[in-house]
């Protein structure tokens, strides 16, 4: 999205991260109808129903008129495996590790839209609301990396 540097108003926000959380959602589903590896298809699975889950929330907030409190408030911190490891599309014979690699690469994107986002209405009542959202995309990202890390790391 290019207009990641604007201030929305609350139906504008809502409207924006819905869309975000579509495109993270369609983009799991391709990678399912790619890969044939059964613990690959599981880790997209459940990212794919994260990112539903997620618009749901933000559907039924733009219906309702608000956002419920609940919610993690502070970014978490992550080791930046999508700095080391460069994205890679899916292949039907892509495993468990790229995978998780592709969703790292995802949640990130999703982590750096929210942020440009809260930044770009910095002091307006949205800011906290696309914070709110950039926190909750870094533990999905902050979870993903540990899963990698326990899993897949030379040292573990």
């Amino acid at each position: 999205m290019q207009d990641d540097q604007v201030c929305y108003t609350y139906e504008g926000a809502l409207e924006a991260a819905i869309a975000m959380e579509e495109e993270g959602f369609r983009n799991y589903l391709r990678a399912l109808g790619t890969v044939q590896q059964r613990g690959a298809k599981e880790i997209l699975r459940e990212n794919a129903l994260d990112e539903l889950n997620h618009k749901h929330q933000l559907e039924k907030a733009l219906v309702d008129g608000q956002m419920t409190e609940a919610g993690l408030q502070q970014l978490l911190p992550t080791m930046n495996l999508s700095a080391i490891f460069p994205k890679k599309e899916l292949g039907p014979e892509s495993g468990v590790r790229e995978a998780l690699l592709y969703a790292i690469h995802l949640e990130k994107e999703a982590v750096e839209f929210y942020g440009k986002v809260a930044d770009g209405c910095s002091g307006a009542p949205m800011a906290a609301l696309f914070a709110r959202l950039k926190a909750e995309e870094s533990s999905h990202l902050q979870r993903l990396e540990d899963l990698y890390e326990r899993h897949f790391m030379t040292e573990n």
